[in-house]
């Protein structure tokens, strides 16, 4: 059997553009792997549960007798500290677990402004 010879460099090339193609896709095109879309999937997907139980923190704050003790107790600790805190609080434990979720904790803190001014007294009167 005779081949042409254009089918020889014919071969070559589709193979280098081949390999053109999937290198510059996976540097610039945005490909990736099953595996990376898997982590990126479950990282996302960790977040909007953090994300969703915020809320739920700050009401366990909101409405804690012992919140103006516990947030002294999150101000006086140092700021690394201040999220083992919040969980030694009981805030970042979520109805039905045991034990608190410490990127809830932190997304809590984020959101408690515990650096911020003090909040007013119920039933302080406004002066403006």
């Amino acid at each position: 059997m005779n081949t042409p010879e254009w089918l020889k460099p014919g071969i070559y090339g589709a193979l280098i553009g081949a390999v053109f193609v999937g290198v510059v896709g996976f540097t610039w095109g945005g490909w990736v792997t099953g595996g990376t879309s898997n982590d990126r999937a479950m990282a996302m997907s960790r977040d909007d549960v953090v994300a969703s139980m915020v809320p739920v923190c700050l009401d366990m704050a909101r409405s804690d007798p012992a919140r103006v003790d516990k947030i002294e107790t999150i101000r006086a600790a140092s700021t690394y500290q201040r999220r083992d805190a919040l969980m030694t609080a009981g805030w970042a434990t979520m109805p039905g677990t045991d034990a608190a979720n410490r990127d809830i904790a932190q997304a809590c803190l984020a959101a408690l402004d515990v650096d911020g001014s003090p909040e007013p007294a119920e039933n302080a009167v406004d002066e403006g």
